[in-house]
């Protein structure tokens, strides 16, 4: 078995070094869930590369007061939010997140809760929201994947 964190694949490899399959992470996980928790509902494979990146954000539930927080990944499709008071699943969000390329030049856009983590799990993933980008420009978008592939290849070379 060979990880490829880049693309969050598994890739399948013979005894003599064929490369025999890849499996998207996602489906690992969604399968094993599977056997778990017989409801759930499978997530759709991401579209867009994501990346760790802690970067300020604003947002705001519909007819609700603001809240500041900080994003710990981020992808063109979505952020991931930290917070210990998550929205509920479908909620509809307004975004203004300040990307560290330019501060000056936030980035707006709306999304929906897609899932959450209610509390820190294995010390690791701390808890928060998921939100998947349902209105975000085409611009806005490109800055973001290119924020990410940067980020990801400098911490290859590192």
């Amino acid at each position: 078995l060979r990880l490829d964190s880049a693309t969050e694949t598994l890739a399948v490899i013979g005894q003599a070094d064929e490369h025999l399959g890849t499996v998207p992470w996602d489906a690992i996980i969604d399968f094993i869930n599977g056997f778990s928790k017989p409801d759930r509902t499978p997530r759709p494979v991401r579209n867009y590369p994501r990346s760790q990146l802690a970067a300020k954000l604003r947002y705001a539930a519909s007819g609700r007061s603001d809240f500041n927080g900080v994003t710990c990944e981020i992808g063109g499709g979505g952020i991931f939010i930290e917070t210990t008071s998550p929205q509920s699943i479908g909620t509809d969000l307004s975004l203004e997140l300040v990307l560290p390329d330019d501060q000056t030049q936030p980035i707006t856009a709306r999304g929906k809760v897609a899932w959450i983590r209610s509390r820190e799990e294995r010390h690791v993933f701390y808890p928060g929201m998921g939100i998947q980008f349902t209105e975000i420009s085409d611009g806005a978008r490109t800055r973001i994947v290119n924020m990410v592939k940067s980020l990801d290849s400098a911490r290859s070379r590192s």
